[in-house]
């Protein structure tokens, strides 16, 4: 099933809970003078116009990055506000960057960037502006994922923030990080997932928890989108979390409460 099309959510509050920490996590991978790879599974098309049909349709964008910009979340020199003023800067005051530009401008020359997408039409975008900066591969990222880790340079960060389409996309995910933690141990291993009304990530989280005790599960709630709407908030779990994350993860609990 390929029907999922991020256009319409990006911005919200889910993407900024994902997008801060994704960047906090390399902003301080980034601070060693040694190179890193990163890899995401489910990358998107990589820019967004926050003034698209999709976007106004919606309206998450507006009750999303629009609420933590005004409210000043994060400051001027967070590793998130960084990243939007330069894509802001590079492609209008209404861009706002998927993880995969997130990225791209958080790594250096130095550093590898390899991003798989299977959607044709978001792969095609995707391709288009991410070109010369990252390798892209329209396939489907738990299997490219298998197949490129551990990657070289073994310093690194997995992404996997997949739609979750359909049921068995829960297992699969605490499948696929098991297995590569067995291969690659030292990576930093990012996912992300949506809670919702039923509770259905539920069983995922409790075998994760388990198979990996030390990690950081990061659980923010926030009001619907829509009445109808079955997300009610997002988490982030995140092996082997460099130090200091715990910190700002707080910080961004603190800061989503006053939503309440």
């Amino acid at each position: 099933m390929l029907s999922y099309q991020h256009a319409y959510h990006a911005g919200n509050l889910a993407d900024v809970q994902k997008h801060a920490l994704l960047a906090w996590v390399l902003d301080y991978m980034t601070r060693k003078d040694k190179p890193i790879t990163y890899v995401e599974t489910h990358a998107g098309r990589g820019l967004y116009d926050l003034e698209s049909f999709e976007s106004l349709k919606t309206g998450e964008a507006a009750a999303g990055i629009s609420v933590a910009e005004n409210a000043k979340w994060f400051a001027p020199d967070h590793p998130y506000a960084r990243v939007l003023k330069t894509v802001r800067a590079e492609h209008g005051k209404n861009a706002y960057p998927g993880s995969p530009l997130v990225a791209a401008n958080a790594l250096r020359d130095m550093d590898n960037l390899l991003l798989a997408e299977l959607h044709p039409q978001e792969f095609a975008a995707l391709d288009q502006v991410m070109a010369g900066r990252a390798v892209r591969v329209k396939r489907n990222g738990v299997d490219y994922a298998r197949s490129v880790l551990p990657p070289e340079p073994r310093r690194g960060v997995l992404l996997v923030d997949p739609p979750y389409e359909v049921k068995d996309d829960y297992k699969t995910m605490a499948d696929l990080f098991i297995q590569v933690n067995r291969k690659w141990n030292v990576g930093v291993l990012m996912l992300w997932y949506p809670i919702l009304r039923d509770g259905t990530h539920k069983p995922m989280m409790s075998k994760l928890s388990g198979a990996f005790p030390d990690a950081i599960r990061h659980e923010v709630t926030f009001p619907p989108a829509r009445k109808e709407h079955r997300m009610i908030g997002s988490g982030m779990f995140i092996v082997n979390p460099p130090y200091g994350l715990q910190s700002e993860a707080d910080r961004l609990s603190r800061l989503f409460r006053t939503l309440a």
